[in-house]
């Protein structure tokens, strides 16, 4: 070979090689978290310890100068490191590795060090940027991070998955009168003129979803008297409030520490156990590491709050608590096990309230807080299953809902009922111990706990976890000529066609004129006979789950419907109830005898939590399924009946959620008289409790009903809020109630600009009064605005937000016209995200089963 052809021959091979090195180190690059990046990262990196500095000027305008110095060790330099930055490239000023200033290289929201500039080993780095906004929430005189699930990216330069786990050693320059709170104990905090620098201890191991930050203008108290020293900023001012809360939220939370330690047998994991709570907060509440933050408004009550409000604030403390465990300490793999986090932190909440309400019937609390909502998704067509695919972390917001927070609750339960509750709690004992600071999927827990049992777990999980859907029962009994049963079926098929079943447990009622025969089923089958009813009399009818374990759609029929009210038993008449709710929206019972079921309930039921559930039935069939025409016809009746039942001798508890109930649809002349004549304290009823909050909110009804005097009501209302928080969230929703639909219309078209959706839970507020069904006439006008947006807000809003944005715009529709445009945004958007697409299918449920003719 020819010196000029070996040139030729080595140069080629050296194309091809460069060639291919080129392509390998940009296969993984790819717009957001991809699961390929994420999972070779997990192999690639360890020991990390991101040192961070953020300073904070008063001026919410002006941006945020930061600096992150990351050290971490470096195993695999076959890529380039990628960091996560969902920012534009001027944010980012300066980078140096190991003292050496590099040329900045960002792509497709990363920036990246390229491998020469790197060493296998320990490695520094140093990036000078300018914080990220997105989810930075920040107001006039406070600001909070909320980085969960992808979001960290968003604020600084990180690795942004769950499975690498970071220390964290912040310092925060921030306005002097401000307060500041993050996962570590303050170490030196120094005033210099106008601002204060915050250094914060080493944090414990945290994935970066957890790590947070507060500052702001918030009070702050202490509570030592605990087992774990327990801070809480706040910027609540109602004196009864903090009077009658802050005591029992320090109480709340150290007895659901307890009950963990206990049944973990894992002391509280981390360095210290903080919270804040803060107006309009997103979600219930979010669990970071020594730094909780919860809305304000769910932790502060007063003398006007129902034992069901007491019991909710209970169960969100505890779930946030049960996460110290479930999420923090044990972390999942990738999101796609999110569920697993949320399941644990509900399935322990429900066990922590129990000794502390032993006045509750906690079994019947389960079923009518969890079923409804696993019912309201599992029944769509955009139903998902509890363990959900993820390509991406950053659609993984999409995987959050009722089937993660509701049905995997009563999964759960299923399993510890067929488990026992002995080897349950031993598995999940080992399952803490074994994993403890690392972090774990599903199939992790699966292999722990299928040595306890005979039962196939994995092929259990199949059906339970990994697939979509309910079923439903069916039944056939056969009777001998004296009319005793010679046969009786029970089948379950798929509510999808599918060939699928769900092995469970529950029970069933014979009821007859003068007594009543329980028999305990195990439906391990598709089809089983039920052999220990043979030769029983004919009963009058069949009760179904009647101890809430089973889950489902029953069998039922017209005569159940009229006995419901009937039923003794809290747990058995609640689920007949829902039953039949459940069933009309099925188109087995019509909505008339389900309607006539709910007004019997509301008359007679004296249980809280069963009446909530009925309130709830009763608003979505009233407003969603009822035509105009016969709305008007059952209004005044159901009207009237609340209204006397307002005025009979009740409990506070029975008589606030009568009231709310009333509120709701009270829109008739009679019944907007009254309650002005409630609002302006002309009328009082005895035991019902209004605070100022409940009064303003009234007065926003008020408008929203067309009172002839709502802007003087408003204006009065909006006189009498003295928390700046309160009043600006006031302002915010008056022009949603103007009685012009322009003004309305106008305000709606706002929500284009991502700055006016930065308070989410007031916008969701604000668009259910532009789209209530009183204002659908003009409303529909706009409400492909919603479906423009949903992509965008997709990307910019907080997990729960795509969801309550649809719920609260299109979702609130049931016309031919709506229909239309949810079929026509479908079929032009085919490469819609499909986890977005399942999100649209269920808040448009009602508006499907109306024009589909199903009820």
């Amino acid at each position: 070979m020819t010196k000029h052809l070996l040139y030729l021959f080595v140069l080629v091979l050296t194309c091809i090689s460069c060639s291919q090195a080129s392509k390998k180190s940009t296969t993984l690059n790819d717009t957001g978290v991809p699961l390929k990046m994420a999972e070779y990262r997990s192999q690639q990196i360890q020991d990390v310890v991101y040192h961070l500095w953020f300073n904070i000027p008063k001026e919410k305008e002006l941006p945020i100068t930061s600096k992150l110095v990351l050290k971490a060790n470096i195993n695999d330099l076959s890529h380039p490191l990628y960091l996560d930055f969902k920012e534009d490239l001027s944010s980012i000023q300066k980078i140096i590795v190991d003292q050496k200033t590099i040329p900045i290289t960002f792509e497709k929201e990363h920036i990246i060090i390229p491998s020469a500039s790197l060493e296998l080993g320990t490695n520094t780095i140093e990036i000078e940027f300018i914080a990220g906004e997105l989810s930075l929430n920040r107001n006039s005189d406070y600001l909070y991070t909320l980085l969960v699930p992808d979001r960290a990216r968003t604020l600084f330069p990180c690795f942004d998955q769950p499975n690498i786990k970071a220390k964290y050693n912040l310092t925060i320059i921030a306005p002097k009168n401000w307060k500041v709170l993050a996962g570590a104990s303050v170490e030196k905090e120094e005033t210099n003129g106008e601002t204060t620098t915050y250094q914060f201890r080493e944090t414990d191991k945290m994935s970066t979803y957890l790590f947070s930050f507060v500052a702001g203008e918030f009070n702050a108290t202490l509570s030592s008297s605990s087992n774990n020293s327990m801070n809480l900023l706040y910027r609540e001012s109602n004196e009864e409030k903090l009077n009658a809360s802050t005591e029992a939220i320090f109480k709340l939370h150290q007895s659901s520490s307890n009950f963990l330690e206990a049944y973990t047998q894992f002391n509280f994991p981390f360095q210290k156990f903080d919270f804040v709570t803060i107006p309009g907060f997103q979600y219930g509440g979010m669990e970071h590491i020594g730094a909780i933050q919860y809305r304000e408004s769910s932790l502060f009550l007063d003398s006007s709050a129902t034992r069901s409000q007491e019991l909710s604030r209970a169960k969100l403390i505890a779930h946030e608590t049960a996460h110290m465990w479930f999420g923090n300490l044990v972390t999942m793999q990738w999101f796609n096990d999110v569920w697993m986090k949320e399941v644990f932190a509900n399935f322990m909440a429900d066990k922590i309230v129990n000794p502390a309400f032993t006045d509750i019937n906690h079994d019947l609390q389960f079923l009518s807080s969890h079923y409804p909502r696993a019912y309201s998704v599992d029944r769509t067509r955009g139903t998902n299953p509890i363990r959900q695919k993820l390509e991406n972390l950053n659609n993984a917001g999409s995987l959050y809902g009722s089937i993660i927070y509701d049905k995997a609750p009563i999964v759960m339960r299923q399993l510890e009922l067929t488990l026992g509750e002995t080897s349950f709690r031993e598995g999940i004992r080992e399952y803490i111990a074994t994993f403890a600071y690392k972090n774990a999927d599903w199939n992790d827990l699966v292999a722990i706990l299928d040595k306890k049992i005979d039962l196939d777990l994995k092929r259990w999980s199949e059906v339970w976890v990994n697939s979509t859907g309910r079923p439903v029962f069916s039944e056939e009994i056969k009777y001998d000529n004296a009319q005793r049963i010679k046969e009786f079926t029970l089948t379950q098929k798929a509510e999808d066609g599918s060939a699928k079943f769900w092995p469970q447990s529950f029970d069933i009622q014979l009821v007859y004129p003068d007594s009543i025969t329980s028999i305990a089923v195990l439906s391990d089958t598709p089809s089983i006979k039920i052999n220990e009813v043979l030769g029983a009399p004919k009963p009058l009818y069949v009760l179904y789950n009647t101890n809430g374990y089973g889950y489902g759609l029953f069998p039922t029929n017209e005569m159940v419907a009229t006995h419901s009210a009937a039923i003794e038993e809290e747990v058995s008449r609640a689920h007949s109830y829902l039953n039949i709710y459940e069933n009309t929206l099925n188109g087995t019972i019509a909505i008339t005898s389900a309607i006539d079921n709910i007004k019997m309930g509301v008359s007679t039921e004296s249980n809280e939590l069963i009446l909530r559930m009925l309130s709830g039935q009763m608003s979505n069939l009233f407003w969603n399924y009822l035509t105009d025409k016969q709305r008007t016809q059952y209004q005044e009746a159901l009207e009237e009946l609340l209204y006397h039942r307002l005025r009979q001798p009740e409990s506070k508890n029975i008589k606030k959620t009568l009231y709310k109930m009333y509120r709701s649809i009270a829109y008739s002349q009679s019944g907007i008289d009254r309650l002005y004549r409630i609002w302006n304290k002309e009328e009082t009823i005895e035991n019902l409790v209004l605070n100022k909050d409940n009064y303003s909110s009234l007065a926003q009804q008020l408008a929203l009903f067309g009172h002839p005097k709502a802007k003087d009501i408003l204006a009065k209302a909006k006189s009498g809020i003295s928390n700046p928080d309160k009043l600006e969230r006031f302002k915010f929703l008056e022009p949603t109630l103007n009685s012009d639909p322009a003004v309305r219309t106008a305000f709606f078209k706002s929500f284009k600009d991502p700055k006016n959706r930065e308070k989410e839970n007031w916008v969701q507020t604000a668009c259910s009064f532009i789209h209530h069904p009183l204002h659908q006439k003009e409303g529909i006008k706009s409400v492909g605005i919603s479906l423009e947006l949903l992509e965008e807000i997709q990307r910019t809003g907080d997990i729960f937000f795509p969801l309550g944005w649809l719920s609260s715009t299109i979702g609130k529709y049931t016309s031919k016209e709506a229909y239309d445009m949810v079929q026509n945004y479908i079929a032009s958007h085919p490469e819609l995200d499909e986890n977005l697409m399942k999100k649209l299918l269920q808040a448009t449920d009602n508006l499907y089963r109306r024009q589909n003719k199903n009820i």
